[in-house]
């Protein structure tokens, strides 16, 4: 069990894809899930990314109105993350030493120096342990979120 996970852009945005109903399904569980039990961490860098991807990217893009009341929702009920200039160095470290790319780095990044040990995504090696901080993919086949969450 976990009490802070970092959530990345792929989890948020799926939750607003009807076009991925399994994925919506999925998304929207477990992100309820993060959000009952106070665990759920977010980056201000995930929120423009769900921004973006809400409003540009999905097959039903939500209106700038509903992406912003959406960003505020999360603002309010989730804990926050910030971008510090210790994270862009850090990610810069883990373009170097791990090949990740830039914006995956500071997702590693910022969970890596809030000490937030395990992060939900789609985008990373499902398992993989990059200095402490576990990569999970919460679409697999295999994932039950109550197995990382009280």
């Amino acid at each position: 069990m976990n009490d802070r996970i970092f959530v990345d852009t792929n989890v948020l945005a799926y939750a607003y894809d009807r076009s991925e109903p399994q994925k919506q399904q999925q998304a929207l569980r477990v992100l309820d899930r993060l959000a009952m039990t106070g665990a759920g961490m977010i980056s201000t860098q995930v929120l423009s990314e769900f921004f973006v991807a809400v409003t540009r990217k999905i097959t039903a893009p939500l209106s700038v109105d509903e992406a912003y009341e959406r960003v505020k929702n999360y603002l309010q009920s989730w804990t926050i993350l910030d971008l510090t200039g210790m994270v862009v160095l850090e990610a810069i470290r883990g373009v170097q030493d791990h090949q990740f790319n830039f914006w995956d780095a500071q997702i590693w990044a910022v969970a890596r120096l809030n000490q937030v040990a395990v992060v939900f995504s789609e985008d990373f090696n499902v398992g993989s342990v990059i200095e402490g901080i576990r990569f999970e993919n919460p679409f697999a086949d295999d994932f039950q979120i109550e197995e990382w969450v009280d």
